[in-house]
């Protein structure tokens, strides 16, 4: 019986690791043209449990947590202090609504480039936890141009 308790006592030392647990997925930042400053960086983050992404950082750029919103007719971006990210519910970062900007970039970012960024999250119980994550570059796309196949947006009324 002792052995047991002992084992009960281990795992709950390990569940708030566990719990503590961020992924991001499919992360990706759009290449620039020349004299362009700032760009967006994209990606998908699941939590395990709530936590809130409170900061950005990139070697490249200054780093920052964007939102883009309709207020009346016009669509307006601002920079957000966090970002919450409700347990087991995918948050989506993606052009035209939550994302990542890189501002002030010191070159331009080439289609196939790699950039690093750190986010930084804490959790209810106040403990930080950083991801780093390499994300690849991809190249503009003009309005004209085809979405990339798996990037259809189908519209059902």
């Amino acid at each position: 019986m002792n052995n047991l308790l002992k084992l009960l006592a281990l795992s709950c030392l390990y569940i708030p690791q566990a719990w503590a647990q961020i992924t991001v997925s499919e992360p990706w930042v759009r290449a620039t043209v020349p004299q362009q400053k700032s760009t967006g960086a994209f990606m998908q983050i699941t939590s395990a449990a709530d936590a809130r992404l409170i900061s950005v950082s990139s070697p490249v750029a200054q780093a920052e947590i964007h939102e883009m919103s309709m207020q009346g007719d016009v669509m307006r971006m601002r920079q957000i202090a966090g970002l919450d990210i409700p347990a087991n519910k995918p948050v989506q970062l993606k052009p035209g609504s939550y994302h990542l900007m890189l501002v002030g970039l010191t070159k331009p970012i080439a289609e196939g480039d790699s950039v690093p960024l750190t986010l930084v999250f804490v959790g209810k119980d106040k403990k930080r936890q950083t991801v780093e994550v390499q994300a690849p570059a991809k190249a503009l796309t003009t309005p004209t141009s085809a979405p990339a196949k798996g990037h259809e947006h189908h519209h059902h009324h």
